[in-house]
């Protein structure tokens, strides 16, 4: 099979520190004993993932002031394939707090999402719309300021790439009723409580199998954290895989690298739905055991190389 173009898109980027403490509380002033820099967004995560599996790919992101600039020299010095379009405000920042003890679960501070403006929202779907027919876009993670008109362009460029290619959504909030009922995603892949946002609180089985009946092209991944995986798509009647089980370390970007894993299944080896999904699984899990996203070692199975 011919291996399509794979872009990642993240519109919520984070410029993200980790502090590691050897014992850490709350409410007293601590010094850590080590710190890092990450880049962090849904999206930025899928691409780790599918570069970890040998999948070229390109990220796509919003960036904006310091932080934006130091996230894109961080993504260039790890050799990461991306495309950023500069926004007025600074991509947020935040900071993730782990004790080596273990007696405090690891802990992550978020700033305040940051809306692109209306100039780098146009210049992603110019750049969209530029791209050969057939590629797969993920778009990945929360959409500040989706509701503005300033998006206007954006949603255009994603239903015209639906059209002529593959469009997947990993999202939530207001953009995800959009994704799910009106852009025509071939891939709409939530957790299960994000999924009950969209108004049928019902049994999972019935519910995407009512969803698939009413949207024929759209298959889905319902995630439940350490719970059983629901799909459903063309041909896929609804049904639950279960994760094996781990020790969890850190969930962090596990729902993250069952997506990319997925994608890389589905387009790079050619799997159904199913064999997709069970491909995943054990990969999120192990990431769910270590800390870190996309950081654990891949098993030495030979279809991870395929």
């Amino acid at each position: 099979m011919n291996t399509p173009a794979l872009f990642t898109l993240t519109c919520n980027l984070l410029a993200e520190r980790t502090l590691e403490f050897a014992h850490w509380a709350p409410g007293r002033t601590q010094r850590a004993a080590a710190e890092g820099f990450q880049v962090g967004g849904k999206g930025i995560n899928v691409s780790k993932m599918l570069a970890r599996l040998g999948a070229a790919n390109t990220a796509l992101a919003f960036a904006g002031g310091a932080p934006g600039a130091e996230c894109a020299a961080w993504l260039r010095a790890r050799g990461f394939r991306c495309e950023l379009f500069a926004t007025a405000a600074a991509t947020r920042c935040g900071t993730v707090v782990r004790s080596r003890d273990g007696a405090v679960g690891e802990t992550t501070f978020l700033g305040p999402d940051v809306p692109p403006d209306a100039a780098a929202i146009a210049a992603a779907a110019a750049y969209l719309d530029r791209q050969a027919a057939g590629g797969v876009l993920a778009v990945c993670g929360s959409i500040p300021g989706w509701v503005g008109p300033e998006f206007d362009p954006l949603r255009a460029a994603l239903r015209r790439w639906a059209e002529r290619g593959t469009l997947v959504a990993d999202t939530y909030g207001p953009p995800l009723p959009w994704f799910a009922h009106e852009a025509g995603a071939a891939l709409v892949k939530i957790n299960a409580d994000e999924y009950r946002t969209l108004g049928d609180p019902g049994e999972l089985a019935r519910s995407l199998d009512a969803a698939v009946e009413a949207r024929p092209r759209t298959a889905w991944i319902v995630s439940d954290g350490p719970r059983a995986l629901w799909l459903a798509g063309p041909g896929q009647p609804a049904m639950a895989l279960v994760p094996p089980t781990v020790k969890e370390v850190s969930a962090t970007g596990s729902g993250d690298v069952l997506l990319a894993a997925v994608l890389h299944a589905r387009h790079i080896r050619g799997l159904d739905l199913r064999a997709a999904a069970a491909f995943a699984l054990p990969l999120a899990a192990a990431n769910a055991a270590h800390p870190g996203v996309a950081e654990f070692a891949l098993p030495s199975a030979p279809e991870i190389s395929k």
